[in-house]
């Protein structure tokens, strides 16, 4: 049993929910969790460490070295925290490409080694020479087999990213009135408007999380454009309602959607975001795919959604596995 120390921004969105996966397979693992939850900023809550450092020390001196003056393990997620290198022996990172800034950088090396989570950040950060071990992630599993599924229901769920694709999606659909409706989740403020297209509905009220739930189980076709991703977890959860999912053919997405379990959708490569690739999805491409969707059979739209599940709960299971060999590879 290591004594691990998770650290993290708590943002009440996505990084909350990492910071709860992660939690959860480490104690699964038999592991000693804490969590210290920082700002966004990578010198965020320097002092506050630095006065845990002192603490631990002072406690182990006080107890003959009974008890331990550092943690075993520091895990970060997403960004560097430099004052937090004291804290432990071994010092991991399990950071998103597209939010290492060029600021962040020089730390990288200080780290023993980053977990990541797709193939494409496990290429990006080994050709910068640094030690990559790749675990993969988890997303929530949100199939609720309950909820009747509309037949040729198209669903973008962008939140308030502005990396999801959605403004090419809304021009397309926009053309096409003959399409049926889109339903599209945005949050926050945005450009896209729906034009008067009677076949497209811009949501953008904050929904609760049962509603989105059952918007996802509704919807048989998910559009997830995303022109990069750390993981995806919008594009994961899409696949854990066995739903045909769209996407973008370009890394990491099609790590997760190839020909056998979704349509992925030719891309163009972009410009860098921070240390990530871009893609940008042809237009062409993307009016084939939905035209594809439109006449794809019932037995088809099974078989893909069928797969996608398939790849989402085997995932599933190997994420702790993946997690727990990477930990141990340092003893």
């Amino acid at each position: 049993m290591a004594r691990v120390h998770l650290l993290a921004w708590d943002n009440q969105r996505g990084l909350s929910h990492d910071i709860d996966v992660v939690e959860k397979a480490l104690r699964d693992l038999g592991h000693e969790v804490t969590v210290t939850r920082l700002g966004s900023r990578r010198h965020d809550g320097a002092w506050r460490l630095r006065g845990m450092r002192a603490r631990m020390q002072l406690r182990s001196w006080l107890s003959f070295g009974k008890r331990p003056a550092r943690f075993d393990v520091n895990l970060s997620l997403e960004h560097v925290r430099p004052a937090s290198f004291g804290l432990a022996d071994l010092n991991l990172l399990m950071p998103n490409p597209e939010w290492v800034s060029s600021r962040s950088l020089r730390y990288l090396p200080r780290y023993d080694a980053l977990l990541t989570k797709t193939h494409e950040a496990t290429r990006i950060f080994e050709s910068r020479g640094l030690r990559a071990i790749e675990i993969g992630f988890r997303s929530r599993d949100r199939h609720d087999p309950t909820v009747a599924r509309k037949p040729r229901s198209f669903l973008h769920a962008a939140g308030s990213s502005h990396l999801k694709g959605t403004a090419t999606l809304v021009e397309v659909w926009k053309r096409h009135p003959e399409w049926p409706l889109l339903t599209v989740l945005r949050a926050g403020p945005s450009a896209e408007d729906d034009g008067g297209a009677s076949n497209l509905r811009i949501v953008r009220e904050r929904l609760s999380d049962e509603d989105v739930q059952r918007l996802q189980n509704e919807h048989t076709f998910h559009l997830c454009l995303s022109q990069t991703e750390g993981w995806g977890h919008y594009l994961v959860e899409a696949m854990s309602c066995a739903a045909v999912v769209i996407a973008c053919d370009g890394a990491p997405m099609n790590q997760m959607i190839n020909e056998n379990r979704g349509i992925p959708v030719a891309a163009r490569e972009g410009e860098a975001y921070h240390l990530a690739r871009t893609w940008h999805v042809d237009e062409a491409a993307l009016e084939q795919a939905i035209e594809r969707a439109l006449a794809m059979g019932d037995d088809e739209q099974r078989t893909l959604g069928a797969n996608a599940r398939a790849w989402y709960l085997t995932n599933q299971i190997a994420f702790p596995a993946r997690l727990g060999a990477a930990l141990d590879s340092f003893d």
